[in-house]
């Protein structure tokens, strides 16, 4: 069972997620909380799984709040889920530690979905959110880099060409598993190529290697 927190201020949201959550299989909610400072306080307390954080909260925002949760336990996963779209909240979102990045609009499925998926520690960037942050991130040089030497050029972390091929995979959301059988090798291999790839580019999650990869032009 997926142990869930839901910290969201809206009364009417927080009540339909409620309902969502404990109808869904394979996941419990264990606790609500209505503002950013008492998200932090049952967070240190229950330990859960994956926390539905809001950005939009009453005394601490749910990025200040997904920071200093990330702080005292890192392996937690925080999916935001919000109405907020612009570039500098999803950037900060992410900057802070978030597992993911969900609007409010998405459909049941899509929420359960994306709750199983930064579970499982495989990033989820809403489509409406993917577009913003490709848009906002890719650089004119990106329009012309076409073959290896050029690719490698922008690749100042370090990272192997397979590595490389291994963070273009990461970037269209394909599982460990799913890397293997693309690359043909082991799963313990696309493992350990993942976990060197988030030591290169200093970051503690798939979903801000990610962001990186498209940001640095690496992909």
């Amino acid at each position: 069972m997926i142990n869930v927190l839901l910290v969201e201020d809206h009364e009417l949201y927080r009540m339909g997620l409620s309902m969502l959550l404990e109808k869904a299989d394979g996941i419990t909610l264990c606790a609500e909380a209505a503002d950013g400072a008492d998200g932090i306080k049952k967070a240190r307390e229950l330990n859960p799984d994956v926390i539905l954080m809001d950005i939009g909260l009453p005394n601490i925002d749910g990025i200040e709040a997904t920071g200093r949760i990330k702080d005292f336990n890192p392996d937690v996963k925080i999916l935001i889920f919000t109405s907020r779209d612009s570039d500098n909240d999803v950037f900060e979102a992410f900057k802070a530690g978030a597992d993911g990045y969900i609007m409010k609009g998405a459909t049941p499925e899509q929420t359960i979905s994306a709750i199983k998926s930064v579970y499982e520690g495989i990033g989820w960037i809403d489509p409406a959110i993917a577009r913003l942050v490709f848009s906002n991130l890719q650089r004119p040089e990106k329009q012309i880099i076409s073959t290896p030497e050029i690719k490698k050029s922008t690749n100042s972390y370090g990272l192997t060409e397979r590595e490389l091929d291994v963070l273009e995979l990461m970037v269209e959301g394909l599982s460990n598993p799913q890397i293997a059988d693309k690359l043909v090798i082991t799963r313990a291999t696309a493992k350990a190529h993942v976990h060197s790839i988030l030591q290169k580019l200093c970051v503690s999650s798939r979903t801000q290697a990610t962001v990186t990869a498209m940001k640095e032009g690496l992909v």
